[in-house]
């Protein structure tokens, strides 16, 4: 009986992390999708584009996601750019639920290939 309650919690152990795995990839995602939009805004393109990009996924493992988002504003303010405060930005929801997305895309394709109209 001990048995199935241990492989029952390794479940819920799998599955949570797991779950945050996925949360971690999307976070990451939606930020270098935010970098790169507020890259092209800043004017930076090709490898400071990409460089600046990467910034931005990286300051997330900083401090979270009041530093990405106090880094942003800083460098938009210091180049004189208005921005909507960024919870508030339609951009936002939208790249956070296409960091989301992607990530769903790649669990399935990981389970079966043609599960996402054969990409």
């Amino acid at each position: 009986m001990s048995d199935i309650f241990e492989k029952r919690e390794e479940g819920y152990e799998w599955k949570f992390a797991h779950d945050e795995e996925l949360r971690f990839k999307a976070i990451a995602r939606r930020n270098k999708m935010l970098g790169e939009w507020a890259a092209k805004k800043l004017g930076l393109t090709g490898a400071a584009g990409d460089s600046y990009a990467k910034e931005i996924v990286m300051s997330e493992l900083a401090d979270g996601d009041h530093d990405v988002f106090k880094r942003i504003r800083h460098d938009f303010d210091s180049k004189g750019l208005a921005v909507v405060r960024s919870r508030d930005s339609p951009n936002y929801g939208r790249i956070a639920a296409a960091g989301y997305r992607a990530d769903q895309c790649v669990t399935a394709l990981r389970s079966d290939p043609t599960a996402v109209g054969g990409f």
